[in-house]
C-alpha cells in the first residue's frame, strides 16, 4: 500500500482547516453578541418602600433618560441580596464581568441610529448601563445599555453631565452595601428616573 503524497495530505488538511474556521468564526461572532445573563427588574412589593415610593415620584421627564421601550433596564440574575459580599460589594468584582469596549463601542453606534440622535459624533455619548454593574445590572444586555449623552440641559436650565449619574450610582452602591437600602429598590430607582432620584438625593 502506497503512502498518500505529502502535497495531497496538506491539501486535505488545509481544506478541513478552512471548514472548521468557517464554522467556528461565525459561532464566535454570534457568541460575542449574545446578551449574557439577564433578568427583568424586580417587581416592587405591594407595600412598597420609602425609597422607591418617594424618590423620583414626580412627573417623569424624558430629557436625559433612555427610551423605556428600548432600554427598560435589566439585572444580572447572578447577583442577589444573599451574595452581595461576594459580588457587587467585593472590591474589583465588576471588572470581572464588564463587557469589552469593542462590544460596547459597536453597540453604541447601532443604538445611536436606533435612537435617532441628530448629533452623530460617538464621542458625545458614553455607552452606559442603565442599571449599573455595581448595582447588579446585566452586563451585556442591549436592554440595559444605551448611548447616554455626555451633557444635557434640564427644562429649568440646569446643566447635567454624565458624571451626575455616576455619583448617584456610587451613593446607591454605598447604601446597598451598608444594608440601608434593599438591592431591588436601588435597581428600580435608577432604572425608573435617575434624574429625579439625583435631584431628590441633593444633586450629588
Amino acid at each position: 500500500m502506497r503512502d498518500a503524497p505529502v502535497g495531497r495530505s496538506r491539501t486535505v488538511w488545509t481544506a478541513l482547516g478552512g471548514v472548521v474556521l468557517g464554522i467556528v468564526l461565525p459561532l464566535a461572532a454570534v457568541a460575542a453578541w449574545l446578551p449574557g445573563p439577564r433578568s427583568a427588574l424586580p417587581i416592587e412589593s405591594p407595600a412598597g418602600s420609602a425609597a422607591s415610593s418617594t424618590a423620583g415620584s414626580g412627573t417623569r421627564s424624558t430629557v436625559g433618560l433612555p427610551d423605556p421601550g428600548r432600554t427598560p433596564g435589566s439585572v444580572n440574575p447572578n447577583v442577589t441580596s444573599d451574595n452581595l459580599a461576594t459580588t457587587i460589594c467585593r472590591r474589583g468584582w465588576t471588572a470581572t464581568i464588564r463587557p469589552p469596549s469593542a462590544y460596547t463601542s459597536a453597540l453604541k453606534l447601532v443604538q445611536m441610529v436606533e435612537y435617532g440622535y441628530v448629533d452623530h459624533l460617538p464621542s458625545h455619548y458614553q455607552e452606559d448601563h442603565l442599571v449599573p454593574l455595581e448595582l447588579g445590572g446585566a452586563p451585556r444586555d442591549p436592554r440595559n445599555l444605551w448611548p447616554e449623552p455626555n451633557d444635557i440641559e434640564l427644562p429649568d436650565g440646569t446643566a447635567v453631565g454624565s458624571d451626575a449619574k455616576d455619583n448617584l450610582e456610587d451613593d446607591l452602591h454605598r447604601r446597598v452595601c451598608a444594608g440601608t437600602m434593599p438591592l431591588g429598590d436601588a435597581q428600580r430607582l435608577i432604572a425608573g428616573d435617575w434624574i429625579a432620584a439625583w435631584i431628590d438625593a441633593g444633586r450629588l
